[in-house]
C-alpha cells in the first residue's frame, strides 16, 4: 500500500476508535498522547464554551486549541472547521455566527460524522452540515466560505500543500484562516520531530515555523501570523495560525 494512503488509513481508524469510544482509546492520538505525558489541549475550552454543548462533543474533542476562539467569527458568515470530529467547533461556530450564518464540517471517517450529527440535533443547532471528505479535495465550491479553522488536523495530512491550495480556492477574496496546529521549531529537523512522537499524535507531520509561513504564501495567503499557545512537547508548540485570503486573488 502507498505510504500516504496508509498513513491516512492509521488516522482514519484511530479517530474513528475515538468516535466509538468517546477517548483516544490508545497510546496516542491529537489533544491526548500519552506517550508526551501532555493534554495538548491545554484548557483552551472555557466553561462558558463547554457549558453549551452535549458532554459527548467535548469528550470526543482531540485538538490541540481553540480555533473559534480566535478566528473573530461574525453574524452571518459561513465557516468551515477542517476536520471537524465530533463537532464542537462546528457547534461553537454555529453558534458565533447565528442564524443568518452556516456552519460546515469537514471529516472523512463515517463514526465522527455520526457522531457530530447527533451532537448538532442534541444541542438544537441547525445552521450546520457535515460533510464526508478529505481536506485536501474539499467537497465545496470555489469562493464559497468566509472563515476556514481546523483544530490540530493539518499537520495530519499527508499532502499539505494541497491542503493550503484547497483552504485558498474555497475561501472567498478577503476570507481568513484561524487555525490551531502543533509547529515544530526550525531547528527542528524532521527525524527529530518523529523521535518526539508518532504521526498520528500530531507530532511528526508537523510543520516548521518556517514551512508553514512558505506553504501559506505559496498558497497566496497575506497578513500570516503565527502565535505559540502552549508546549507540545520539547521544540514544538500549540500554535495560533491566522493568515487572509488577499481581495485581488
Amino acid at each position: 500500500m502507498d505510504s500516504k494512503v496508509d498513513m491516512r488509513e492509521q488516522v482514519r481508524e484511530r479517530y474513528a476508535r475515538a468516535a466509538s469510544t468517546g477517548s483516544c482509546c490508545g497510546p496516542e492520538c491529537c489533544g491526548h498522547d500519552e506517550t508526551l505525558d501532555a493534554d495538548l489541549t491545554a484548557g483552551t475550552y472555557s466553561q462558558a464554551d463547554i457549558s453549551v454543548l452535549p458532554a459527548q462533543a467535548v469528550e470526543a474533542s482531540l485538538g490541540c486549541g481553540n480555533p473559534t476562539a480566535v478566528a473573530d467569527l461574525s453574524e452571518g458568515e459561513t465557516v468551515l472547521d477542517l476536520g471537524s470530529g465530533g463537532g464542537i467547533d462546528v457547534l461553537l461556530s454555529a453558534r458565533r455566527v447565528g442564524e443568518t450564518g452556516f456552519a460546515y464540517g469537514l471529516d472523512m471517517t463515517d463514526e465522527m460524522l455520526e457522531l457530530a450529527a447527533k451532537n448538532a440535533a442534541e444541542a438544537g443547532v441547525t445552521n450546520v452540515e457535515f460533510l464526508k471528505g478529505y481536506i485536501e479535495a474539499i467537497p465545496l465550491p470555489d469562493s464559497s466560505v468566509d472563515v476556514v479553522i481546523s483544530n490540530c488536523v493539518i499537520n495530519l495530512s499527508t499532502d499539505k500543500p494541497a491542503v493550503f491550495g484547497e483552504i485558498s480556492r474555497v475561501l472567498r477574496p478577503g476570507g481568513r484562516i484561524g487555525i490551531s496546529d502543533i509547529v515544530a521549531d526550525d531547528s527542528l529537523t524532521v527525524d527529530e520531530r518523529a523521535d518526539r512522537g508518532s504521526w498520528v499524535g500530531c507530532i511528526a507531520g508537523a510543520l516548521s515555523s518556517s514551512e508553514y509561513r512558505d506553504l501559506l504564501e505559496g498558497a497566496g495567503f497575506s497578513e500570516i501570523s503565527l502565535t505559540t499557545s502552549h508546549q507540545a512537547t520539547d521544540g514544538m508548540d500549540s500554535v495560533i495560525i491566522k493568515a487572509t485570503k488577499p481581495t485581488g486573488g
